[in-house]
């Protein structure tokens, strides 16, 4: 799993598989990449909606990497 910090976005998690998320909302599912909100103003938290975008959010990049075990 690679989780990688936008700059000025939100979190992108490449997952290498299928991932499924449940909220109050339902389940939600998607492939290979899930991309949650790091400035706190989506209309989808915990997902991003590009609302970072609009409200001009600022703040560093960066990534690492997790291997299983």
């Amino acid at each position: 799993m690679k989780i990688t910090v936008v700059a000025n976005g939100p979190f992108l998690i490449d997952t290498s598989g299928e991932w499924s998320w449940t909220g109050e909302a339902g389940t939600k599912t998607g492939k290979d990449r899930i991309a949650l909100c790091r400035c706190g103003a989506s209309g989808s938290k915990p997902l991003c909606d590009g609302t970072h975008r609009k409200i001009g959010f600022t703040a560093e990049g960066g990534e690492c990497e997790l291997t299983p075990g």
